[in-house]
Formats: structure tokens, C-alpha cells, sequence
């Protein structure tokens, strides 16, 4: 009794202990140093594999470190990753499950049993015992669900499309990023071609105006001229400035897609030919739509998701039928009163859950729904990424003309400043209207790399329309130098100009 007491007596004071301990938790925010820690480790992560830039930044550089190196994009991988993951790990669900156990055991009494006879008395005076105090157990057991295997089965199938809809996922990122990155980079070469320019004229603006100033203090021209001349050179100012905060921007915005620390110093090159301005559409529209609804992202993936609803159907139907568990065990037991210590047992259930055939029906009705809005949301999308295609192919002759147009106008100023700048050395002319002209020409100038980043993000819509994207498999295999040689074929072959047959003509 002493010892009851005692295991009793522990047993609530373990209990009480671990229930105060689990009462005690209470939220631990991060500290400012843990925080400080952790962004450092993080920077230092995401720095780590990085090759340093050297040199002017190219356009396809610039593409291939933001798909080696974007963050975002890293992410996209790792949820592709994960799902492979995952569907490895279901595989292992189908087999047949495998059970170990040891068991130890002691007593404080003798395991004695008795019978009584006919009249309810003892048959024996003494309780016979048919177990140790102490003793030992162990089995290995092999049991196998027939119906827990079928569910795994469709549940692979299942996984097995998510990770192809994380690919296609991936796919989509990778074109969003490209686009992203084409955008920005014409965005941050106006900037760098402008940005020396704004400054000289801003200068000469303030200049000019603070003579104007002057002479309408000294009354050397009349006030209403003086003040008009002084309006003008402020608009020109506003614009200016207006500009200049605009450019700041771009190069922020093209370092963070690319990864490259804030506030770190780099120059751009400038490419030319097909990557610098994509020539017209050569593919016939059917063709184009023949190739979106075979290769399109968005497409593919609703493909999949009404795949995956279709095997959800086949869960449900499974679900009713009655399950199938088969088991074998090999079993061992140190009882020293047991006549065979070590022996095999096996075992066939069936068990059936009958209430599950009333809500049967309604399970299978919501599987079917699900795969009647899955097939419609695949339908839906068919249109969508065909109306994608002639509103993409129609954006990007649009931009084209709209950048022929920008770069005629910025031609036309050009000439209009040397005419001014002759006429400010002849002195026919003032200098704010130099400054003017210096102003218009520098606007036409932004207008014309704002048409050409148009006409780039226009042709990465069209590309991720059309499902084109670089074949790049593996980032983690592929160094930056090879896969900046692989973006600029693939981009020189794809912007606007893929193979077309004979009869092919521009849009």
C-alpha cells in the first residue's frame, strides 16, 4: 500500500509540474540585438553566393541576375521545391506501415487469477499467478490498409500536379521578372543619360533667373516682361525638377530587382540591335494563339487544378467503400509462465463506416461542383489568354509606333536647340529660350527611353502570353556568365521577331 501511495503521490506532482510549466509560457518578443542578428545573417545570406558586378551592366546581365539572384524569384523556387518535396514524401503513404514496439512492465503484486465453481466459490484456496512482476515485450508488425493505400494513391496523383502547377508558378514569376527588369533598366539608362544634362540645365536655369530678378529689381525691362520671362524659366524649372525626381527612382528600383545592395555604384550599357528595339510581329495571329493555348502559364495551371478536382471525385466515391486492413506480427514476451514466450499472429479486418453512405452522396455531389467550376475556370481562361493575345500583339505595335513617333519628335527638338543655341551666340535669341529648348529636348529625350521601355515591357506580355521563356533549368547549375549568354539568344531570337513560316506577315 506504501508503494501505491508513494507512485500515486509522484505521479500528481509530476502531473502538477508539467501543468505550472505549461502555464508559464508567455510571449517572448525579439529583442533589438536578436533583430539586429537576424537582419544581419539574412543580408549576409543573401550576399553570400553573389559574383560581384564588374563592369558596365548589360541588359541581359541584368535579367540573368535577377533570375539568379531576386529574392522573390528564390522564393518561387523554393515553393517548387517544396511541393517536390511533398510529393516524395506522400509516395511513402502507399506502403504498407511497419510497426515496432518493447513494453516493459512491473508489478508490486503477484498477477494471480481465480475461478470460482458453479456456486460462486473459489476453486482453488491458493490464486494461482500466470505472470512475472516484472517482464519485458516486444513485436514487429507488418499491416497494410487496402483502402489507405487507395486514398495515398490519389493523393500522389494530386501532389504530383501541384508541383507542376508550382512549376508553371515559377514560370510566371520568372515572366513578371523579366518584364520588371527590362522596364526598370531603360527606366535607369534615362537616368544615367540624362541625369548630367538635368543638372547643367537646372543650373542655367537658376542662373537666368536670378539675373531676370535683377533686372526687374533695376527696372531695365519692363515688369510684365521681366515677370513673364521669369514664369517661363520657373515652368522650365518644375518640369526639370519634376524630371529629376523621377529618374532618382529608376536606378533604386533596378537594383532591387536584381539584388544588389542599396546605395551600391554601377553604370549601364546601353545595348543595340533586336535587343535594344524589337523589331515588328512576324507570326500570323492563329499561329500565335495555336502557341498560347498550348504553352501558356495560367492555362496550364487551371489544366491542372481541373486534374486535380477530377482525382478529388475519385477520393470521395473511394471513401464509401468498406476498408480492407491486413496485419502480420512476429511478438515476444519474457512471462515465464507463458507456455510459448515467442509467436506469430495475423490478422484480416474489414470495417465499414456505415453513416458514411448517407453523406456519400453529398460528398461525391461537391466533388463533381468543384470539377464543373474547375473545367469552367479552364474554359474561362481559354478566352482570357486568347483575348491576351490579340490585346498584347495590338499594345506592342502600338508601342512600337508610339516610340517611332517619340524618337522623330526628340529628333525635331534636337535641331530645334542647335537653331537655338546659333541664335543665343548671335544674340537674337534670349537664353531662356535656349533653356526652353534645352528643357523641351531633355523631355523628348525621357519621352523616347519611356517609349522604349513601353515597347519592352509590351514584348515581355506578349512573350509571357505567348508561354516564352528562357530554358534555364537549374539556376543553382548554371553560372551568371553562361546564363547571360543564354538570355541574350534567347531575347535577341524571341523580342518581337520569333521564327515565322513563309507566309507570315506584320501585324
Amino acid at each position: 500500500m506504501t508503494l501505491v501511495t508513494n507512485f500515486l503521490r509522484t505521479s500528481v506532482a509530476l502531473i502538477a509540474g508539467l501543468v505550472l510549466a505549461g502555464c508559464a509560457v508567455t510571449p517572448e518578443p525579439f529583442t533589438a540585438a536578436a533583430l539586429q542578428d537576424i537582419v544581419t545573417q539574412d543580408r549576409q545570406t543573401t550576399q553570400a553566393a553573389m559574383t560581384p558586378l564588374q563592369g558596365p551592366l548589360s541588359l541581359q546581365e541584368a535579367v540573368a541576375r535577377a533570375l539568379k539572384y531576386n529574392l522573390e524569384h528564390r522564393t518561387r523556387l523554393w515553393e517548387q521545391a517544396l511541393a517536390v518535396g511533398q510529393l516524395e514524401a506522400g509516395r511513402f503513404d502507399m506502403l504498407p506501415k511497419v510497426m515496432a514496439n518493447l513494453g516493459y512492465y512491473d508489478r508490486n503484486q503477484d498477477a494471480g487469477t481465480w475461478s470460482p465453481d458453479a456456486q460462486g466459490n473459489p476453486s482453488a484456496t491458493r490464486a494461482p499467478v500466470s505472470s512475472d512482476k516484472v517482464h519485458s515485450t516486444s513485436d514487429l508488425g507488418l499491416s497494410w490498409s487496402v483502402l489507405d493505400f487507395g486514398l495515398s494513391y490519389y493523393g500522389a496523383k494530386q501532389n504530383a500536379d501541384r508541383v507542376l502547377i508550382a512549376s508553371e508558378r515559377r514560370r510566371k514569376a520568372v515572366h513578371t521578372l523579366i518584364q520588371n527588369v527590362r522596364t526598370a533598366f531603360w527606366r535607369a539608362a534615362s537616368a544615367e543619360k540624362l541625369a548630367q544634362e538635368v543638372g547643367d540645365t537646372i543650373a542655367l536655369a537658376e542662373t537666368a533667373l536670378g539675373d531676370s530678378r535683377r533686372i526687374e529689381k533695376d527696372r531695365i525691362k519692363a515688369p510684365a516682361d521681366a515677370l513673364r520671362y521669369q514664369r517661363n524659366l520657373l515652368e522650365n524649372l518644375r518640369t526639370l525638377e519634376s524630371i529629376q525626381r523621377e529618374l532618382a527612382a529608376a536606378r533604386i528600383e533596378l537594383a532591387y530587382l536584381i539584388n544588389l545592395p542599396p546605395g551600391t555604384p554601377f553604370s549601364l550599357s546601353e545595348p543595340s540591335g533586336a535587343l535594344a528595339q524589337p523589331g515588328p510581329i512576324l507570326l500570323p495571329l492563329d499561329q500565335m494563339e495555336t502557341m498560347a493555348l498550348a504553352r501558356n502559364a495560367d492555362l496550364q495551371e487551371q489544366a491542372y487544378n481541373a486534374r486535380i478536382a477530377a482525382v478529388e471525385t475519385r477520393k470521395a466515391m473511394l471513401r464509401l467503400f468498406p476498408n480492407l486492413s491486413l496485419s502480420t506480427t512476429a511478438k515476444y514476451d519474457s512471462n515465464n509462465f507463458l507456455v510459448n514466450q515467442s509467436w506469430n499472429e495475423s490478422a484480416v479486418q474489414v470495417s465499414w463506416n456505415l453513416l458514411g453512405l448517407l453523406s456519400g452522396p453529398a460528398q461525391k455531389a461537391v466533388a463533381e461542383s468543384a470539377v464543373k467550376v474547375a473545367e469552367s475556370r479552364r474554359a474561362a481562361m481559354q478566352m482570357a489568354v486568347l483575348m491576351q493575345v490579340h490585346l498584347a500583339a495590338r499594345q506592342y505595335d502600338t508601342a512600337l509606333r508610339l516610340h517611332d513617333r517619340a524618337y522623330a519628335v526628340w529628333d525635331v527638338d534636337q535641331r530645334l536647340l542647335e537653331l537655338s543655341r546659333l541664335g543665343e551666340l548671335a544674340q537674337t535669341r534670349s537664353p531662356q529660350e535656349t533653356i526652353a529648348a534645352r528643357t523641351t529636348t531633355i523631355l523628348s529625350l525621357l519621352r523616347r527611353y519611356q517609349a522604349l521601355a513601353s515597347v519592352h515591357e509590351s514584348a515581355s506580355k506578349l512573350q509571357a502570353t505567348l508561354g516564352l521563356e528562357p530554358d534555364i533549368g537549374s539556376l543553382d547549375d548554371i553560372s551568371l556568365a553562361n546564363l547571360t549568354r543564354q538570355i541574350e539568344t534567347t531575347l535577341g531570337a524571341a523580342v518581337g521577331q520569333p521564327p515565322a513560316p513563309s507566309d507570315a506577315r506584320p501585324l
